[in-house]
């Protein structure tokens, strides 16, 4: 990976959170697909599978303190699915078309730069790209072959066993109300696709993954009902996640590589490949949800991880795949096919071998 080497005392210290980890496997089967069709997320018929999946390997992870590697466990070359993470890098991916003057301001109605069909109507055309980013844009429509109402009520805490999930509710004002749903980041995808007008997978490899000496590795898939045309051309529309099929497939390594970008506020070996601005912003409490900023989660008054500092930041996907960054300690740590229920117990492993 030619990440720095630790000293062996700092390696053995952290190896006791790695074993842990490891011991801690997710209790998702390997066999993806069937989860998904199981009805994990929702009942059939809106459970349809419309992008690539696979079976996912064994639990895998690193640590980084300083940049250097002081834990490694399991296969970290391993490439897997990864689920929301990939909203997480959507928001990097924003982050480019600010700095390149595509996105002018993020206050701004979506519906003014990108004109598909998608933001026409009273209720859609006041979504802003704020919104989009921090999920509380309330959009209404039906996209690829989904419609945002199946995401409606979702409650992450309850995932798979909330009764009310796939009811309708009536909307509220955009940017007054906070849900996660994917289909609204996935409109959020499409818009970023209209305005780069070009594959955001070739975007987010010339921009972002090439500059921080990332693998060729990674893979970002959409769905078989999401190809567009732009400029004369059919263009596949990513997804922002696994829901459904589709998304990232990237190992631990290059994960990694992502979340020392984030701690380093957008620098890599001296260049800004991100604006630093654009990192605080990604990193601000939205109103309607204090644990989240533009596609990533925060840990505001340690809500979401007792044991984490409150300034920690993660990219967070089903199945128990998660970087979390530690500004105050200078930690970026990796997690693969971990059970979500021993997250916050991982993280006091590491910060007890500080």
């Amino acid at each position: 990976m030619k990440f720095d080497a630790a000293p062996l005392a700092d390696v053995v210290r952290f190896a006791e959170a790695g074993r842990f980890a490891e011991a801690h496997e997710t209790p998702w089967p390997r066999d993806l697909r069937a989860h998904i069709e199981s009805g994990y997320f929702e009942r059939p018929p809106h459970n349809e599978i419309l992008g690539p999946i696979r079976a996912r390997g064994a639990p895998n992870g690193l640590i980084l303190r300083h940049g250097e590697l002081v834990a490694s466990w399991g296969d970290t070359r391993q490439t897997d699915f990864t689920f929301s993470v990939a909203k997480s890098y959507l928001s990097l991916l924003a982050g480019v078309a600010v700095a390149d003057g595509l996105i002018g301001d993020l206050d701004e109605p979506v519906c003014r730069t990108v004109d598909d069909g998608g933001f026409d109507g009273t209720h859609n055309s006041a979504v802003t790209w704020r919104h989009l980013l921090q999920q509380t844009s309330e959009w209404s429509g039906t996209l690829f072959g989904k419609s945002d109402v199946i995401d409606h009520n979702r409650s992450l805490a309850t995932e798979g066993r909330g009764a009310a999930k796939g009811e309708q509710r009536a909307l509220h004002a955009p940017g007054t109300f906070w849900e996660y749903n994917d289909v609204r980041v996935n409109r959020l995808s499409l818009a970023l696709l209209r305005r780069f007008r070009r594959p955001l997978p070739e975007v987010f490899a010339e921009r972002i993954m090439c500059p921080i000496g990332a693998s060729n590795d990674w893979r970002w898939h959409g769905y078989r009902t999401s190809s567009v045309e732009i400029d004369g051309r059919m263009v596949e529309s990513v997804a922002g996640g696994t829901h459904w099929g589709g998304g990232i497939e990237i190992h631990a390594q290059d994960q990694a590589r992502i979340g020392l970008l984030m701690l380093q506020r957008g620098r890599w070996d001296g260049a800004q490949v991100l604006p630093e601005h654009w990192i605080a912003q990604s990193v601000t409490p939205c109103a309607p949800n204090p644990t989240y900023g533009l596609l990533w989660w925060l840990n505001t008054r340690r809500l979401r991880y007792p044991h984490a500092p409150e300034d920690s930041v993660f990219a967070v996907g089903a199945g128990g795949n998660l970087t979390w960054i530690d500004p105050r300690n200078e930690i970026v740590a990796v997690m693969r096919w971990i059970d979500p229920a021993a997250v916050d117990a991982f993280i006091a492993h590491v910060l007890v071998a500080l």
